[in-house]
């Protein structure tokens, strides 16, 4: 599809724009206003007191309710409460005699969209209406008509993008569009940005196998920041101010996922983001151990015999304590001390909450691992109350915030603002929504990940759904024997074997994974984070 065209529809009928309730026990004396919001579309019920008024609300569906604050019996604010336990998503807008701090503050806890002050103008009460009635509507047309405006220059892109730098600004302007599509509930336009996103995970996923065993050769220096690079670029130069810095990596946080979370974190801290690419496999035991160690997996298996063979799939990243530690060393000199942190449990994240005040009185390099959005992607393919929970990646993003907003890490950034502590905030890999299985070929020496084997003689039956590396150190794996080879997923293909064929569609398809080669697998956020009033 090269062109969109976005259709305008214009009711004729004679519909409101919008059913408002007015309670006023001197509601006879505002007929004028009334007659202006009826006059622009809008259908208008008046009550004198309150407790007619919550009979009219349980009665009927309001859109908007604009309630005095000064009535005999019930206040406005009184009965803003007792609105908000019927139909919590009712606008409401008070109107009050004066500006008192106290009776504003109160009319704000109790979430009151907006007020007014008497005297009153038609034209003042008509403005505030418009604006919480019909401003999301147009706002989310004018955001229809921007993406259609933009979908010819995305289209371009995609088709002439040439280097990482164009990859990660494209992929990032992609999850932007997602994410205001979706809050404009504009379900058309977002299957055209889908497919567009689709045709960009296709040559993202080309450009990557073209370039990759460029970007990873030893010596290299005209690459996109990549995982190795992530502390030295990113986190060194927090600890260069001399006082305590933390390194947070939130295991399996895609892009969108980091963009829902944004707003919430920018309560607390300026954020200033950045984004950089996984290496492959694009999975925790290398892309992590990459972060923390500064290595790449066939250097870690140099300076570890055996691994990743000889660990179990638990232990893979048990480690991460040394190899950051060493980094630090290296890059320091020797002089900071560091300390590491993994939360897994419930029990991890007391313990590490407990610890962490006592850590910040004096320079030091402090890094923490967050795992539930890991253990969330993971437990959604064994669990069908998450799988329903988490549908789709819009349905994720909002499992992702709910969890923030009571979690661990939120306690965490919320004690290191306190502190006036900067955080480097990130996530090793993310995971993308696999539809289309493939099906390889492979002994029982193969690893059983879904989107990455290792083992003698791998083969895809598909070509075209595998990145297929013969030879392990073109892109610094661990060499393995002489007929070790790999193959890394493609897009959004899982793996499966012949003999399992239906087990593992029924069992994965739609599931969220990583490990492959894809743009919500691979291009990741980083982020700076400064307390809100720091000292300058």
């Amino acid at each position: 599809m090269d062109e969109l065209h976005l259709e305008t529809v214009t009711s004729t009928g004679k519909s409101p724009r919008g059913r408002i309730l007015w309670v006023d026990d001197e509601i006879d004396l505002l007929l004028p206003h009334r007659l202006v919001l009826e006059q622009r579309g809008y259908e208008v019920d008046t009550s004198p007191n309150g407790d007619d008024a919550l009979s009219q609300i349980r009665r009927h569906p309001y859109d908007l309710i604009i309630l005095d604050q000064e009535m005999p019996g019930r206040t406005g604010t009184e009965m803003l409460r007792e609105i908000r336990t019927v139909d919590s998503r009712i606008a409401v807008v008070m109107v009050t005699k004066s500006e008192e701090e106290t009776t504003l503050r109160e009319a704000i806890a109790r979430r009151a969209d907006d007020y007014i002050t008497k005297p009153t103008s038609p034209r003042q009460v008509a403005s505030v209406v418009a604006r919480l009635l019909e401003g999301p509507g147009l706002r989310h047309e004018q955001i229809a008509r921007d993406f259609v405006r933009a979908f010819s220059e995305l289209r371009a892109r995609i088709d002439g993008a040439q280097t990482s730098r164009d990859w990660t600004d494209l992929y990032s302007e992609l999850i932007n569009w997602d994410l205001l599509l979706s809050e404009a509930d504009e379900s058309g336009l977002l299957e055209s940005l889908h497919t567009l996103s689709g045709d960009a995970q296709r040559e993202f996923t080309e450009f990557v196998i073209a370039n990759y065993a460029a970007w990873v050769a030893k010596g290299a220096s005209d690459r996109p920041s990549l995982s190795v690079d992530v502390i030295p670029h990113f986190f060194l130069p927090l600890l260069a101010r001399g006082k305590p810095a933390v390194l947070i990596v939130v295991d399996c946080l895609r892009l969108d996922q980091w963009r829902a979370l944004q707003p919430v974190i920018e309560e607390d801290f300026e954020v200033e983001s950045d984004l950089y690419i996984s290496i492959l496999p694009s999975a925790t035991p290398y892309a992590r151990n990459a972060i923390f160690g500064g290595v790449f997996p066939d250097e870690l298996a140099e300076q570890r015999p055996g691994w990743p063979e000889s660990h179990e799939e638990s232990g893979l990243n048990s480690f991460e304590d040394e190899l950051f530690r060493q980094q630090i060393e290296r890059l320091t000199g020797g002089s900071l001390p560091t300390h590491y942190e993994k939360v897994h449990t419930l029990a991890d994240g007391e313990g590490m909450l407990r610890r962490l005040a006592a850590l910040l009185d004096e320079p030091r390099a402090i890094g923490i691992v967050f795992n539930f959005v890991d253990l969330l992607t993971h437990g959604r393919g064994e669990s069908q109350l998450l799988f329903e929970m988490a549908r789709d990646a819009k349905a994720l993003r909002r499992l992702t915030v709910t969890w923030y907003r009571g979690s661990d890490l939120r306690k965490a950034l919320k004690l290191l603002r306190a502190r006036g502590v900067r955080v480097l905030l990130t996530t090793d890999h993310g995971s993308v929504h696999c539809h289309r299985p493939a099906t390889v070929f492979a002994k029982r020496d193969a690893t059983a990940n879904l989107r990455y084997k290792c083992g003698d003689d791998l083969r895809a039956e598909n070509p075209e759904t595998a990145f297929t590396v013969e030879d392990g150190e073109s892109i610094r794996l661990p060499r393995g024997g002489l007929k070790t080879n790999y193959l890394i997923a493609r897009e959004d293909y899982f793996f499966v074997y012949p003999t399992k064929l239906r087990e593992y569609q029924s069992r994965y398809r739609d599931s969220f994974l990583h490990g492959g080669v894809s743009p919500e697998e691979m291009i990741l956020p980083v982020a700076l984070l400064k307390p809100r009033g720091e000292a300058r």
